[in-house]
C-alpha cells in the first residue's frame, strides 16, 4: 500500500473543476482547497506503478498548472500495523 500527498495548483478560476475531477479518481481524496487554487490531496494505491500513473494523470489534467508530490510512504503489510495507542500501552506496560 502506498500513501502519498501532493499539492495541485489549478488555473485561476478552475479549482472547483479540478476538485471534482480529482474526486472522481479512485484512491484520490481532496482534503483542502485554497483561495489561490491550491488543492491538498492524498493518493492511496496498491503499488509504486499505480502511484506514479495516478500522479502523472493528475499533472496532465485540464486546468492543472502543476502537481508536486510532498510525501510518499510505502506500507509493506498495512494489515499488520499496530495502532499507536495500542503500541504505547504495550510499551508503557513493558517499562513497569
Amino acid at each position: 500500500m502506498n500513501i502519498s500527498s501532493a499539492i495541485v495548483h489549478a488555473r485561476p478560476g478552475h479549482a472547483e473543476l479540478v476538485r471534482l475531477a480529482l474526486a472522481a479518481i479512485a484512491g484520490v481524496e481532496v482534503h483542502a482547497v485554497s483561495d489561490e487554487g491550491k488543492l491538498i490531496v492524498t493518493i492511496e494505491s496498491p503499488g509504486d506503478r499505480e502511484t506514479a500513473d495516478t500522479f502523472g494523470a493528475i499533472g496532465e489534467m485540464d486546468h492543472v498548472m502543476s502537481a508536486a508530490m510532498v510525501y510518499h510512504q510505502t506500507e509493506s503489510e498495512p494489515e499488520a500495523e499496530v495502532p499507536v495507542a495500542q503500541n504505547m500501552s504495550q510499551l508503557q506496560g513493558d517499562l513497569k
